[in-house]
């Protein structure tokens, strides 16, 4: 029999649960601001007899007379039945930005800059191609 001396990381630890929690508790909110959707608790923004007429149109013709914002416009819409559901959306695909935060104190506590740095740029590199800013993402 052989035993296993190697231990996992505590930062790997933090980050794994940190992104499986937060999956779910972004698939969570999904579901909910959904049900504050359908069930008619928020107002929508495009009314849904609109939505089904737009629906066999191009997208441009939906945006145009839905008076729908492109990119990030969404987040002052945040209000509206049609759109909190992006919060939950964003939440999840932002998780892996929220988990690499907590690495970068973790390794510069264990005197691995390089890791924190590389961690650091990692965020930044995920934030600035979720930002539109260079023309991918944030769409």
């Amino acid at each position: 029999m052989t035993t296993d001396t190697t231990q996992t990381p505590p930062e790997q630890i933090v980050y794994s649960n940190m992104l499986f929690y937060g999956c779910w508790g972004s698939l969570a909110l999904m579901a909910a601001t959904y049900l504050l959707y359908v069930l008619g608790v928020l107002t929508p923004h495009v009314p849904l007899d609109t939505v089904t007429q737009l629906w066999s149109q191009p997208v441009k013709t939906y945006l145009a007379q839905g008076n729908v914002p492109t990119g990030w416009g969404w987040f002052k819409l945040i209000g509206k039945g049609d759109f909190i559901n992006f919060a939950g959306i964003v939440l999840l695909a932002g998780m892996t930005i929220l988990c690499y935060l907590p690495l970068v104190g973790a390794y510069f506590k264990k005197k691995e800059p390089i890791f924190a740095v590389i961690a650091i740029l990692e965020i930044v590199v995920l934030l600035v191609a979720a930002s539109g800013v260079v023309g991918s993402g944030g769409h």
